[in-house]
């Protein structure tokens, strides 16, 4: 265990050409504030997943209610049944920005699977995935890397999952568009300095994380994966998470509760991310339901980007 633990700190170390440049433990983040000057938020805009808009309105209309209810942007899933076009006019008329998309296919047809027809699948539903985050104007394709299950042990998730993200690189290259892998309950990539070296193997810069604040609390602490990913972490996708509720009403109902109400915190997840110089998009991933309770997501959001 010991040989494990320093030949995976050392792949963490060492990164890749991309992350060279990463600054050392307790140094100052490249465009970090200098000291006494007041440190920029981390989280700068607001986003959250199409599924959650439960009103019953056209395409164009639940981009306007986003737009007035004040948020920035909504990530979308792709491969997909909405219009191509009604989705970019109504971008375009609102000036509601698609920052990236989740691919949908992932669970359905995990990059681990034994079967490589489902894995080609998988493949080709990421691919289609980074060409239309390309129209969209977004920067990333969230994509979960594998999931360990009792048919596919974790070495064969690990290595399906590489090999298969290795043949969309080329694509990435071409559409501009990153792959963030994300950390989900699926048994796959549990720690963070694991998480590090996972991404560090493809040494490629045009992979990287879609790191989830909530997701992590039943393994470990959210700065503990901040401080390992660092450079790593492409966007934020936020959900709260409450020890008490997982203790005594299941696992699951951990995430039953409000932004600021569980044990994220907040205010430490945000030195964190500002130690390691993080500015950029952060999305909701929650419960949604009509206009009432898409406001009170984004008023909590506020108090998260302010903590």
């Amino acid at each position: 265990m010991a040989a494990s633990a320093v030949a995976v700190g050392s792949s963490v170390l060492a990164g890749t050409e991309a992350n060279a440049a990463m600054p050392a433990a307790g140094a100052p983040a490249a465009g970090s504030p200098a000291a006494g000057s007041p440190a920029a938020r981390p989280m700068v805009k607001k986003s959250l997943k199409w599924g959650m808009v439960k009103e019953d309105l056209s395409i164009m209309d639940k981009f306007k209610l986003l737009k007035d209810l004040g948020y920035d942007g909504v990530e979308l899933d792709s491969p997909d049944k909405l219009d191509m076009k009604e989705v970019l006019a109504a971008r375009d008329k609102t000036g509601l920005e698609l920052p990236g998309t989740v691919n949908s296919m992932h669970w359905k047809l995990p990059l681990s699977d034994p079967d490589p027809k489902k894995r080609e699948e998988c493949v080709k539903s990421i691919e289609k995935a980074l060409y239309d985050t390309k129209q969209y104007g977004g920067t990333t394709v969230l994509v979960v890397p594998g999931v360990v299950n009792a048919n596919v042990t974790y070495a064969e998730a690990y290595e399906r999952s590489q090999a298969e993200i290795r043949k969309l690189l080329p694509v990435c290259e071409k559409t501009g568009v990153k792959i963030a892998f994300e950390n989900v309950w699926n048994q796959f990539l549990l720690s963070p300095l694991e998480a590090a070296r996972y991404v560090d193997e493809f040494k490629h810069p045009m992979v990287g994380w879609y790191f989830d604040v909530g997701n992590v609390l039943r393994y470990s602490w959210p700065v503990s994966w901040i401080e390992a990913l660092n450079k790593r972490i492409l966007k934020l996708d936020l959900k709260e998470f409450s020890f008490k509720k997982q203790n005594d009403l299941g696992l699951w109902k951990g995430f039953d509760v409000e932004f600021m109400e569980g044990d994220c915190n907040w205010s430490e997840v945000n030195k964190a991310l500002q130690k390691i110089g993080y500015s950029g998009w952060a999305s909701a991933e929650v419960s949604g339901g009509d206009r009432k309770r898409l406001l009170t997501i984004r008023e909590k959001m506020d108090l998260v980007f302010n903590a």
